[in-house]
């Protein structure tokens, strides 16, 4: 009998049963059809379902579909970020298997501030940050410019453009201004780290798998130095054309990739992550490592630097999809037995 694998989605993210290969670069549900596209090929029996804002649809889907386990691709729940690990938090109380990151480690990467003073509290380098809630008055922080500024409890890349880095007050009040009305969410800004940046991906629960490190660059060579990979550097062919953008296995020596793998797994670690996540660094010109960010249940379209890295290393897209169910049950198994 097969396995039976319910994709929990956005509804507005529901892929077409078929894409060429020009509209799938064009489209915005390219995860979900890669994920969707490939679990069938598997001979997996596969129900995407489309959520919004109500979790009976969900329990329906589970009473009527029994699935083995649920492929959670949902990054928020009522257009919150941070009700995420509600959704997680749902399934587990119904004790079903479900892929990605559990609820507390949801809960601590999420929330940007609390992530960096776990980091920071453990040792690990991270850059100075001042956080500014909605209504708050705002005062210039003890930080040292530049400053890239961001939402706090959003996905990374939501808001960011060039005009997120700041160098003067005026500018710095400006871009928490735009943030706090457009987005209506409170704002962080920390200090920008000039240099490389690196994207590494882990698998495991217990034991970690930690993937080769990608690298973003500008005109196929160059590091961002200041500059950042922001949506439109990620999504915009046009863009990506004219600026040479690619990402790519980094070249490193064995002493730096050593450096960096220990980083990531301890980052992992105190915040509790488990199945697979994504840490973002960066590396100055003294080649000082910082930790950007960790994103539990990063990307995984197929072309993506998550999905790349693990090709790198043998792990075609099929058989990363059923690791990663692999771990969800395996998870399920563990917690079931505590």
């Amino acid at each position: 009998m097969n396995q039976k694998v319910m994709i929990l989605l956005h509804e507005y993210l529901i892929p077409p049963d078929r894409l060429t290969k020009a509209e799938r670069l064009k489209s915005n549900t390219a995860t979900e059809y890669d994920v969707l596209t490939n679990l069938k090929n598997l001979n997996y029996e596969v129900l995407p379902l489309g959520v919004s804002n109500d979790a009976s649809i969900i329990t329906r889907a589970i009473d009527n579909f029994k699935p083995t386990i649920v492929f959670n691709l949902m990054e928020e729940f009522h257009h919150k970020a941070s009700f995420d690990q509600n959704v997680v938090s749902f399934l587990e109380m119904n004790k079903i298997p479900y892929t990605g990151c559990n609820p507390q480690g949801l809960m601590l990467a999420r929330n940007k501030d609390l992530a960096k003073k776990i980091l920071k509290f453990h040792g690990i380098a991270t850059p100075a940050f001042h956080v500014y809630p909605l209504g708050s008055v705002l005062k210039m922080p003890d930080l040292k410019f530049p400053l890239i500024v961001k939402c706090l409890n959003e996905d990374g890349s939501l808001g960011l453009s060039k005009a997120s880095i700041v160098n003067n007050e005026k500018k710095l009040f400006e871009r928490i201004k735009f943030i706090h009305k457009k987005f209506e969410v409170d704002a962080i800004a920390e200090e920008f780290i000039s240099g490389r940046e690196f994207f590494v991906g882990l698998l495991g629960n217990q034991k970690l798998h930690v993937l080769p490190p990608w690298e973003f660059l500008i005109n196929g060579k160059n590091p961002p130095k200041d500059e950042f990979y922001t949506d439109k550097a990620k999504f915009d062919l046009g863009y990506r054309k004219k600026k040479g953008i690619v990402t790519k296995k980094a070249e490193l020596s064995e002493l730096k990739l050593e450096e960096i793998k220990k980083i990531c797994k301890e980052t992992f670690g105190v915040l509790q992550l488990n199945g697979y996540a994504r840490i973002d660094l960066r590396m100055d010109e003294r080649g000082k490592l910082w930790v950007i960010e960790a994103n539990p249940n990063p990307d995984i379209a197929f072309d993506d630097e998550f999905a790349q890295s693990a090709k790198h290393l043998g792990m075609d897209y099929p058989l990363l999809l059923e690791k990663i169910i692999g771990l969800g049950l395996k998870w399920h198994k563990l917690q079931s037995a505590a």
